[in-house]
């Protein structure tokens, strides 16, 4: 127990509850080492006595808090040649680290007899001095990747990203991700962003090394994502003529539109033909 626990309660912090390496079933087996009080049993054949899930999961899930600094098992031989097996668990890694003090945050447990124990119990080891938990920083939330309107343009972002590898073999992705990013592409596309300046933005200028090419293309589909094209407006019709005004016609009073005083067609020939 640390000096942030009630009686009753569990401190856990969000480094812990929201890791993004651990299985839940590993940060699950730390949320309940964590809320034995000093001294309980934690080897796999108490655990799997207490939880359904057998000891290779149990075992596997006490693997990976130990590979991220949760658990620390020491082997030791007694005096009296018993081996035992010393477990500490680490309510904050990080911050034990940090401080670079080797019994701060920590919850000590039962030393667990080896299959070569004797029947003797081993001897009681003094308590560590408790230190404060510091908590983590929040992890910092992802921005959502841009949508399009429509689906029109996922066939070309889904072979975009699947081509990207042919520009950067650093840059090959698994479907799960090209399926996840595809949309992001589209949106691109759909504002008028030709697929090879697309391209060019999403796999030039790489860092060394890339660790997440996944993360890499979703923070710069998010990060660089063009404006719209502003809408073409419509081209202006043309002038329409303004028809001549009627008048009637000097000869046969003929209504006939004409920019003045003039004579119909038939008042024109008929003159023509008496001249």
């Amino acid at each position: 127990m640390t000096e942030f626990q009630e009686p009753g309660y569990t401190i856990v912090g969000d480094h812990l509850a929201q890791h993004h390496e651990l299985s839940l079933g590993a940060i699950g087996l730390a949320v309940y080492i964590l809320s034995l009080p000093e001294g309980s049993q934690v080897d796999i054949r108490s655990l799997s006595k207490r939880f359904p899930e057998g000891r290779e999961r149990i075992a596997s899930g006490l693997r990976e808090l130990e590979r991220h600094g949760y658990l620390k098992r020491v082997t030791k031989r007694l005096d009296d040649g018993r081996l035992v097996t010393v477990t500490t668990s680490y309510n904050n890694p990080s911050a034990t680290q940090a401080r670079q003090a080797g019994e701060a945050d920590v919850v000590p447990v039962r030393p667990q007899l080896s299959a070569r124990r004797k029947t003797a119990d081993p001897p009681e080891r003094p308590a560590p001095t408790l230190a404060p938990v510091a908590r983590a920083p929040q992890p910092k939330l992802r921005s959502p990747l841009p949508r399009p309107r429509s689906a029109q343009h996922h066939t070309t972002a889904t072979a975009l990203l699947a081509n990207l590898r042919r520009d950067d073999a650093r840059l090959l992705l698994p479907v799960r991700e090209i399926d996840r990013l595809a949309p992001g592409v589209a949106a691109w596309l759909e504002r008028g962003v030709p697929p090879e300046a697309v391209r060019r933005a999403l796999s030039a200028d790489l860092p060394d090394p890339v660790r997440n090419p996944a993360g890499l293309v979703a923070h710069r589909l998010t990060a660089l994502l063009p404006p719209p094209l502003p809408e073409t407006p419509p081209p202006p019709e043309p002038a329409r003529a303004v028809p001549a005004p009627f008048h009637n016609c000097d000869g046969c009073e003929r209504a006939i539109r004409a920019s003045g005083p003039a004579r119909c067609r038939d008042c024109r020939s008929n003159h023509r033909e008496d001249a």
